[in-house]
Parts: C-alpha cells; sequence; structure tokens
C-alpha cells in the first residue's frame, strides 16, 4: 500500500525517506530512469528502463509492489500504479497524464505482433503506435489496453475490460470490447 507513504507520521517519514531515496538511486544507477522528487516505488517493482527506453515517474506518483515496468514510458505527477500493474511501452511508447489512477493487475501493452498466415508468429514484425492515457483518468482492476490507444483526461474504464478503440475524455466505458456506459 505504497499510498500509505505519504501519510506517515514524521518519525516514520524520516526512516521511510532515506530508505525510498536507497531504492530510488538504485533504480537511477542501473536504469534509464528518472524520478521525481516526493515519489515512491517499491522495492518489489520490477523497472527496466535501458538507453532508448526511458522511465519518468512524475512527483507525488507511487509505483506498487510486482509492478513491471518496461519503458519507455512517462508517469505524470500524483498518480497511482498498483499491485501488479504490467505496462510495456514498446518502441513508441506510454504517457500518463496527471492525477491517473490505474488499479491492481492492469495490463498495457504499446505493442503488437504481426499475424500474416504464411509465416511462423515468431517470425512476424513488431509494430508500435504507443498509448496516451489522459489525467484525472481512472482505470479499474484486471484492465487490458493494447497499443495504439488513445484515453481521454476523465475517463472511467470498469473492472475487467479490454480496451480497443479510444476512449472520449469524461466517459465511462466497459466490457469486453470494452463500450460506452455512461459519462462523468
Amino acid at each position: 500500500m505504497p499510498w500509505l507513504y505519504f501519510t506517515l507520521k514524521p518519525k516514520h517519514r524520516e526512516w521511510a525517506q532515506a530508505w525510498q531515496r536507497e531504492v530510488q538511486e538504485e533504480l537511477e544507477s542501473l536504469e534509464t530512469v528518472s524520478l521525481a522528487e516526493n515519489c515512491f516505488v517499491a522495492p518489489q517493482a520490477n523497472i527496466f528502463a535501458e538507453p532508448g527506453r526511458y522511465m519518468k515517474i512524475g512527483s507525488g506518483s507511487h509505483v506498487a509492489a510486482d509492478c513491471f515496468l518496461h519503458g519507455p514510458i512517462t508517469i505524470g505527477e500524483n498518480c497511482s500504479i498498483n499491485r501488479g500493474v504490467t505496462m510495456d511501452g514498446g518502441r513508441q511508447g506510454i504517457v500518463i497524464g496527471n492525477n491517473t489512477r490505474i488499479a491492481a493487475n492492469t495490463c498495457i501493452y504499446a505493442f503488437n505482433h504481426g499475424i500474416e498466415a504464411d509465416s511462423l508468429i515468431k517470425d512476424q514484425p513488431v509494430s508500435s503506435k504507443g498509448i496516451t492515457i489522459g489525467s484525472d483518468v481512472w482505470i479499474g482492476a484486471n484492465v487490458s489496453i493494447v497499443d495504439g490507444i488513445r484515453i481521454g483526461d476523465g475517463a472511467v474504464v470498469g473492472m475487467g475490460s479490454v480496451v480497443t478503440r479510444d476512449i472520449e475524455p469524461g466517459s465511462i466505458v466497459a466490457g469486453n470490447p470494452a463500450v460506452p456506459i455512461g459519462c462523468r
């Protein structure tokens, strides 16, 4: 529960900030990761951002345990990336606006494999269009988002949905495939 980090009592916060500095310094020394001040990254999060596949995490954001994040990914300020979220930025990347919440076990993949019948899947080319998720978005638990998607500001994606089309700002969507069911 990384959100508790931001509400710690002063005596606990002093210990936690030093510990968090160690975790973040190690990430920044090993990977192409840029962490803003006042963010939290669980030591059990798996973050990979080799050269050319950067990772930027904004101030006040947190990444929970058991996440798998592979850049390029840009996460805005005050975002929650909860337990077990998987994100792979492919070549074009994932961009997440400010104040967005991504619930547990969501999968976001900014790439896709070719599926032509004349060659093996393993030999198919990989494409990447990128994914953009706006500000003030709530993505429910166990959602899947495919490459090329744009989710507008203020949208809500219901638990267990599969997002295969762009989502308009302020829309509430749900289902497989996700379809509009209301507006905020």
